[in-house]
């Protein structure tokens, strides 16, 4: 065999040197989109069901939360094992599949069983985790401003309203997350004796916040051939008009919600704060890949996409890369 091979490739010298150019040739092409990571991913095939529940203890998120998304998810083709954690306000489940088993199909059969169950009232429905795993975070960046009076709430904002959203969009993202600064939120901030002075409780405040913040559609009026549409503006969005929301009457006077509490911006409590190169706090956005997908080319696109947003951001407001897996 080795003898004709031999002797084949003699006799037919420009075809062999053809076929080993072509070779060479496909290579170079493998070679150029040949996936490449420092760190191999040889996580299986997981999803992630997370359920927050702000009043609940340990205890009570496990026999209320944990308990009924477990055996709900229990069964299901493809399933190795189902593994979770119950803390003060979040119920984590872990299902685990065999690398047989699409992450897609995986996903879409645990939203179908969750369905299924029932919670207790107050209790936000189950979220999955991103389509990403502990080896996916391969992007990290900082938010600062130039202006020092430029509050971290401004720079937050700008984050999750604006930079966010665009590097999103990079083919390859599962997720992008927001760390540091403050998240804005309108408080309000109730004064007991106020409420027990007009006869008031704290359900009342709370059916009127909820009810008001809002826009309802008032059907349409046809006249002189035209339809004209009737649309009420009730949704709330600065302080003043928060605060002059109409709680109930009292002598004949409305109550508004200023008469018995204050409202201010403010901002979600925090767990932590970021700092970098030792200039103070900045906010930190961190990009996660999607399961399978090459880190080298999802890096480099999120680099495209953060210096395309850099240029309609405030002059004062930069963005900085600090890390990425290439």
């Amino acid at each position: 065999m080795l003898n004709w091979i031999i002797d084949f490739s003699l006799k037919n010298r420009l075809l062999v040197c053809i076929l080993a150019a072509a070779l060479v040739v496909m290579g170079g092409r493998t070679l150029s989109i040949l996936p490449i990571d420092a760190f191999p991913d040889t996580t299986p095939v997981q999803v992630q069901i997370n359920t927050t529940a702000p009043s609940l203890n340990p205890e009570e998120t496990e026999a209320q939360i944990t308990l009924p998304v477990e055996l709900a998810v229990s069964g299901l083709p493809g399933l190795q094992n189902v593994r979770s954690i119950s803390k003060f306000g979040l119920s984590q489940v872990v299902a685990t599949f065999d690398d047989r088993t699409s992450i897609f199909r995986a996903r879409q059969l645990i939203m179908e069983r969750l369905q299924t169950i029932e919670l207790p009232d107050g209790i936000e429905r189950p979220q999955l985790g991103p389509i990403a795993t502990g080896l996916g975070e391969v992007f990290h960046y900082i938010v600062r401003s130039e202006d020092p009076n430029r509050t971290l709430t401004e720079l937050r904002e700008i984050h999750d309203w604006v930079v966010k959203p665009e590097l999103r969009k990079v083919p390859g993202v599962a997720e992008i997350n927001s760390w540091g600064g403050f998240e804005k939120q309108y408080h309000v901030v109730v004064e007991t004796a106020q409420l027990i002075k007009y006869a008031l409780t704290l359900e009342e405040l709370v059916e009127a916040l909820q009810a008001n913040n809002q826009n309802v559609g008032g059907g349409q009026i046809v006249r002189s051939g035209e339809s004209l549409l009737v649309h009420g503006i009730g949704l709330t969005t600065n302080v003043e008009e928060i605060g002059n929301i109409v709680i109930a009457a009292h002598e004949g006077t409305p109550v508004r919600v200023r008469d018995v509490a204050t409202v201010q911006i403010d901002h979600e409590i925090r767990r932590g704060a970021v700092t970098a190169d030792g200039e103070g706090e900045a906010v930190l956005g961190l990009g996660f890949m999607l399961m399978g997908e090459n880190s080298a080319v999802v890096t480099h696109a999120l680099k495209r996409k953060l210096a395309e947003v850099q240029e309609f951001l405030p002059a004062d407001v930069k963005l900085q890369v600090l890390y990425d897996r290439t």
